[in-house]
């Protein structure tokens, strides 16, 4: 057998801690003065682009009239006939929760219609179940619209 005296791994530089004494500074946290994280992207150095002819457009004020058919693509269009059938069909399995939610309300209005006027009771039906649908509980929702009227008027 040979013997080899050189080592097997090469050695590697050993940690030693610095231990001397600095003195401690407190971190006081400041609300005005924006922090810095490591973990969160830095904002983009590129300028955002704008087109050359931007500053030239003049200002022209928009105008409604609701006999012009309007052609803005960001405004919505009726649904097609097809599209209410698909919709139908899409959310038929909701029906009865929502007949059997609404129907304690609708019983309501139509008594509460009796003592003021129907289009009183259907706003306060109307907003009663608005609530609800947005996760309310029924009664608390109940009790909000109630405080929102003055002598029977909203």
């Amino acid at each position: 057998m040979f013997y080899n005296p050189q080592q097997p791994y090469p050695q590697q530089p050993s940690y030693q801690p610095n231990y001397e004494q600095q003195p401690h500074q407190p971190y006081y946290y400041d609300p005005r003065v924006p922090q810095s994280d490591p973990t969160m992207p830095t904002e983009p150095t590129q300028q955002p682009y704008y087109p050359s002819n931007y500053e030239q457009q003049p200002y022209q004020p928009y105008y409604y009239d609701p006999r012009v058919p309007q052609s803005d693509p960001t405004m919505p269009t009726e649904p097609t006939q097809q599209q209410i059938q698909q919709y139908a069909l899409q959310y038929h399995h909701l029906k009865q929760p929502v007949l059997n939610l609404v129907k304690p309300w609708v019983d309501y209005g139509v008594k509460e219609a009796k003592y003021t006027s129907v289009p009183h009771a259907m706003t306060e039906v109307a907003a009663i179940t608005y609530l609800i649908g947005r996760g309310m509980n029924p009664t608390v929702a109940h009790h909000i619209v109630e405080s929102w009227e003055k002598n029977e008027q909203f």
